[in-house]
């Protein structure tokens, strides 16, 4: 997975101070709101001499999010499961597939079916 989708960026246009809390909200599907509240929290725990040298840290050294990342909302919904959970989202797109080539061959069985010429003429290619 070395797609641009599947990392971690900065999300600016989203962000309060270094869109830090809002690339980790666009790449796990959290809500910003809850990430924001758990980086304030952590500020007030024994871990807070860690949190914000590391929240500065990836303020620095994350690339900002690029503005054509996604094309529409569904699009980000569906890129996050895919991060939470590639193994899942395969299943899901073979499972889809699976779908379509059974309404395919559903569609196919209907119409040569009601086709006798070409039910002969697909025979014979056999």
């Amino acid at each position: 997975m070395t797609s641009e989708r599947t990392k971690l960026y900065r999300d600016k246009q989203n962000g309060k101070l270094m869109g830090v809390c809002a690339g980790i909200a666009d790449y796990t599907g959290i809500n910003v709101g809850w990430v924001r509240l758990a980086m304030v929290l952590s500020v007030f725990t024994p871990l807070s001499g860690v949190t914000l040298p590391m929240y500065f840290l990836a303020g620095l050294f994350l690339n900002k999010k690029p503005a054509h990342l996604y094309v529409d909302a569904q699009e980000q919904k569906y890129w996050q499961r895919v991060r939470q959970s590639p193994q899942r989202t395969a299943r899901e797109i073979r499972a889809r597939f699976r779908d379509v080539d059974r309404r395919l061959a559903e569609v196919e069985n209907y119409y040569v079916s009601s086709n006798p010429r070409l039910s002969a003429e697909i025979e014979r290619l056999r």
